[in-house]
């Protein structure tokens, strides 16, 4: 009999579905700060916990507001678990539940270099990997990574091979050489729910029907700004969002991306929309000439864009990636 599809809706309460606090530490002498950090697990049947999945958020907002957020009573999770993964997320320091960094506190952004780079973030996958292994008993687990996501996610994997099964790059952010100059950024900005807005149209071409799911959108914003708890003191209502990201961003199209895709040794799938301006044919064929040493896959998703996991067109993929995920099981 074959699997069920994706697009069936599941019961809204799985067999397990938690929310932890891996335990940061304060700096001390010699040793650096290291944040207090929100994973997420959520396992329902048939999920296989000896199949581990890890999401990686991207650049504005957490993983309660993508993987486990449920558009149309659906969510991402959910799916990975009707296909027999056992789905983890967490957030990274300076977004949702996990601690803010020190430099975030005041109400304005004070100055400062940008705060959460990728070698801070590939630090923090690797505790959460550590945790979820321990967790699981799995000896490795797979990865979905999304835009800038993709960069910490990916200098993970150049560092830690061995634990990492497949690699699934949803609208991954690519080296250029668009920027001669790199943008002056502050530790931190705010960022609203219309700024959001704009970010998630604007890709959509003129004319055409539109492909967010409107009717999720109002209870969308509110999930994020629920994510700061400071959001609705401003005018505004906005979110304290790290600005490590952009500057990642910035030097990948400025030709200097955080990490070597050469040394990526696990499969990989870049799965993008047709309409995503961030990344282009162009970019997937950079990387897929970078990859020297594994396979890649490239996936386009007709009418989606950059943020096509809050889109009508998300089962497409969902059901992507749980194929090449599946491709990958291992004992």
């Amino acid at each position: 009999m074959p699997a069920p599809s994706s697009r069936i809706p599941l019961p809204p309460a799985p067999a397990i579905a938690r929310a932890d606090l891996l335990p940061g530490a304060p700096q001390g002498d010699g040793t650096p700060w290291q944040p207090a950090l929100l994973v997420r697990e959520q396992t329902a049947t048939p999920a296989d916990r000896a199949r581990p999945v890890l999401f990686v958020h991207g650049a504005t907002f957490p993983s309660d507001c993508a993987l486990m957020y449920r558009f149309g009573g659906v969510s991402w999770a959910d799916a990975l678990n009707r296909a027999g993964f056992a789905a983890f997320a967490f957030d990274f320091a300076g977004f949702g539940g996990s601690e803010r960094y020190p430099a975030m506190g005041p109400r304005t952004p004070p100055a400062g270099t940008p705060l959460g780079r990728a070698d801070h973030a590939a630090g923090q996958i690797a505790r959460v990997v550590d945790a979820v292994l321990a967790r699981t008993g799995a000896g490795r687990l797979s990865i979905i990574a999304h835009s800038w996501g993709s960069i910490a996610a990916g200098l993970f994997a150049t560092r830690h091979p061995r634990l990492v099964d497949r690699l699934v790059f949803f609208g991954p952010i690519m080296r250029r050489s668009q920027l001669t100059t790199e943008p002056a950024l502050g530790p931190w900005r705010l960022v609203s729910v219309d700024e959001q807005l704009r970010r998630f149209t604007e890709d959509v071409p003129l004319g055409a029907a539109p492909v967010l799911e409107r009717d999720d959108v109002p209870a969308w914003a509110q999930r994020y700004l629920d994510s700061d708890p400071t959001s609705r003191s401003r005018t505004p209502p906005s979110v304290k969002t790290p600005n490590g990201p952009v500057a990642d961003i910035a030097a990948a199209w400025a030709g200097r991306l955080a990490y070597d895709p050469a040394r990526i040794q696990a499969p990989v799938a870049v799965i993008r929309g047709a309409w995503d301006s961030l990344c282009t044919d162009a970019d997937a064929a950079w990387l897929h000439a970078a990859l020297s040493s594994t396979t890649m896959r490239d996936v386009t998703v007709p009418r989606g864009t950059h943020l096509m996991h809050l889109e009508r067109g998300r089962h497409a993929l969902y059901d992507a990636a749980n194929a090449f995920l599946s491709e990958g099981r291992t004992p």
